[in-house]
């Protein structure tokens, strides 16, 4: 009943008359498609200002209130956890709920959450307000993959997708430079305060910006728009799906399944780069507290370049598959990590040309993986299927947190990096049944689970 009740405060917009005159459609199209593309982009930037805070606030807490990486590394598994939990459970919520209010709504929370874990002390209060964080976190991507899957089609989706994707670097790139700055002239308070109160400000951003899908704009499907289906099914595709039909299709999906698994394993390697580096940069190759935070920033710098990449290059060069380019982008993850872990401190250039290269590597096939889930399954069961990959990937992030942590402190930094060259490898080898799968090589398992 409650979850019922919830659907409905959330509600996607009606469907209103299909605008007749096509010189109109083609005006309206043009202006929504670019004014949800940078609506997504902006507000989703400003979701990692709140997700990404706490990690360049670490040596802050660290001299300040004398936790050691254990304790820390409970909070990035506390984060992880809840946040995997939360995409899965806010994929089925999107679904069937209107972005425009559904990601508002999260980003304002997450930034509550944020100020909340500043004004904090105590290990406990961190975990509480760290573990909202990221339940709220979940409402971003769904809301957005709803939003990529009814705004533009597939044979396009690849360019625009990673387009979008890039929030993730944006948002990753200044966050460091913003908390850093906190740390060093304020405090580590200053550092979750700030990225709370621009999350805040922008949930009203995207109220005001965003809408649901064209249909609710008097539009036509985009499919139908554009003549662009990805299978035979054309009707069908536009049909509603209860809570019900949205899993039973997206568990008895094999290949759904088999991207899950990849994608646990590239979280590790996502998070454990993303979240230890600054920390490696600064205890092991005598970086400051806002060179390790800067330099570490050039891995969403690579990353910024590795999804518009691996986007644009599965569009235009794969004809809209994405397994190929996944599987290189692996093999790169497995060559720039060694690179990385074999440079000698003193070499600066060294370092930020290895550590671009490894976000280069890995947000390609981040951004893809993502992009296949929604893509293999029926399209009202997008942000479902982007929410369970999410889930199981973001138990590997938890991996990278408390567990990695431990091997730090058992293991040193090598035992991290062999953990990281392992998780490589399985990656890659989960990748390669996917090589040559499109939708149309899962439609007619796809019309048996909605039968």
């Amino acid at each position: 009943m409650a979850f019922q009740s919830l659907l409905k405060v959330f509600a996607p917009a009606p469907h209103l008359a299909e605008i007749a005159d096509q010189e109109t459609v083609n005006k309206d199209y043009k202006y929504w498609r670019h004014r949800i593309f940078y609506s997504m982009l902006l507000g989703y930037a400003m979701y990692y200002f709140t997700r990404r805070s706490f990690t360049f606030a670490m040596p802050g807490l660290i001299a300040d209130l004398g936790f050691d990486k254990s304790q820390l590394g409970i909070l990035g598994s506390v984060l992880s956890i809840s946040y995997g939990m939360s995409k899965f459970i806010s994929g089925l919520l999107a679904d069937q709920s209107n972005p425009r209010y559904f990601m508002a709504l999260g980003l304002f929370l997450t930034g509550i959450c944020n100020i909340c874990f500043g004004f904090s002390s105590s290990l406990w209060m961190f975990i509480i307000f760290w573990g909202a964080n990221g339940l709220f976190q979940g409402f971003g991507w769904p809301a957005c993959t709803r939003s990529l899957t009814h705004w533009y089609s597939h044979s396009e989706r690849g360019a625009w997708w990673s387009s979008t994707s890039v929030a993730h670097n944006l948002g990753a790139f200044v966050t460091p430079w913003v908390v850093g700055l906190c740390l060093q002239y304020f405090g580590w308070r200053a550092g979750m305060y700030v990225p709370g109160v621009v999350c805040i400000a922008g949930s009203f951003f995207l109220i005001n910006r965003m809408r649901d899908t064209p249909q609710s704009l008097g539009l036509p499907p985009i499919e139908k728009y554009r003549h662009d289906y990805p299978g035979k099914a054309k009707e069908s595709e536009e049909k509603e799906l209860s809570t019900r039909e949205l899993l039973k299709g997206v568990l008895s999906n094999k290949y759904i399944w088999l991207l899950a698994f990849a994608y646990f394993f590239l979280y590790v390697l996502r998070m454990g780069i993303g979240d230890w580096t600054a920390l490696f940069l600064y205890e092991v190759k005598g970086y400051g507290a806002l060179g390790s935070s800067g330099t570490s920033s050039l891995f969403e710098a690579g990353g910024f370049c590795g999804c518009l990449a691996a986007g644009w290059s599965s569009d235009r060069l794969f004809g809209a598959k994405r397994g190929p380019v996944c599987v290189l982008f692996a093999v790169g993850i497995l060559c720039s990590i060694f690179l990385f872990w074999i440079v000698p401190a003193g070499y600066i250039v060294l370092d930020w040309i290895t550590i671009y290269l490894m976000g280069f590597a890995v947000f390609g096939p981040q951004m893809l993986v993502g992009i296949c889930a929604s893509e293999l399954c029926h399209k009202k069961a997008a942000a479902t299927a982007n929410g369970f990959v999410g889930w199981v990937a973001y138990i590997g992030a938890a991996v990278a947190g408390y567990p990695m942590g431990l091997v730090i402190d058992f293991a040193g930094w090598s035992g991290a990096f062999v953990v990281l060259l392992t998780c490589s490898i399985l990656f890659l080898l989960l990748l390669l049944p996917l090589w040559g799968v499109t939708r149309a090589t899962v439609e007619a398992s796809e019309q048996k689970a909605y039968a």
